[in-house]
């Protein structure tokens, strides 16, 4: 799976080789494109089936959380949009399988200190390796399906000021990757928990590698220590003054001076 440097060509990242490491696999492959996740959700909404998955090499209008822009230059590293046709209940388990997938894809090419900051940011050495947004798709109030976004950095040049907070995954293993292997790789094991969406076994994977429980955190007005999170991932929180709060969304600020209790691996 890791390549020497001459391999290592953007080149080789072309729908016909995706097409033979993925065979019988409904792909869509685009050179460049605004946002893989917009693609895929047309073909969605066209009738594709689950399992479809969108595969960019450049993608220059992604989105991220709160619909912040990202771009992503070609040769640097996946953008994958996975098509799923869960049942409504099942919405809340779609972001923690893609942080799964990519965690285990991490450690697959000898990654280390390799957790998920709550909900699902991907992280080797504390520093952010991935970008995941789901979308669902509704016809009035029934769910059509979800699209999956996951972005992971391969040999992203990240700036400066980004250096602190992100980080590539060949520098995490200091070896070359071959970027069609890793995206087959990734797209087999949301295939598996794919299946797996309702189980506590995804849970459980989710939550072992969770690294926010036990720190002090800040998500939006509530602070305090994460105890917890629920079977729906959502975090329990305990306040200063004893309470318990329930925070099922929002952007965590951690404490630098909190202890890690987390078992994350």
């Amino acid at each position: 799976m890791v390549i020497s440097p001459d391999e290592a060509n953007p080149m080789t990242f072309s729908k016909e080789r995706l097409q033979t490491l993925l065979p019988g696999r409904p792909l869509r492959y685009y050179s460049t494109v605004g946002s893989s996740n917009d693609m895929a959700m047309f073909w969605l909404r066209e009738g594709a089936p689950a399992g479809a998955v969108v595969l960019a090499d450049e993608q220059t209008a992604g989105r991220g959380r709160k619909g912040r822009l990202w771009y992503t230059p070609p040769g640097v590293a996946l953008a994958v949009s996975y098509i799923l046709r869960p049942q409504p209940e099942q919405l809340n388990r779609i972001a923690m399988m893609g942080a799964v997938a990519v965690v285990e894809l991490c450690q697959h090419f000898g990654a280390a200190e390799v957790g998920i900051k709550w909900p699902n940011d991907v992280q080797i050495a504390d520093k952010k390796i991935c970008g995941i947004l789901p979308e669902a798709a509704w016809d009035g109030p029934d769910l059509q399906g979800v699209v999956l976004g996951i972005g992971v950095n391969i040999r992203v040049n990240l700036p400066d000021e980004l250096r602190n907070i992100a980080t590539n995954l060949e520098d995490a293993i200091s070896q070359p990757i071959d970027r069609a292997q890793a995206a087959a790789y990734l797209i087999q094991r949301l295939d598996n928990w794919s299946q797996q969406l309702s189980s506590l076994q995804l849970f459980d994977r989710w939550r072992h590698h969770l690294t926010t429980v036990g720190k002090t955190v800040r998500v939006e007005d509530v602070v305090g220590v994460v105890e917890s999170v629920d079977e729906s991932g959502a975090l329990i929180i305990r306040t200063s003054i004893g309470s318990t709060e329930r925070v099922i969304a929002g952007d965590v600020m951690i404490d630098p001076t909190s202890d890690d209790r987390s078992d994350a691996s």
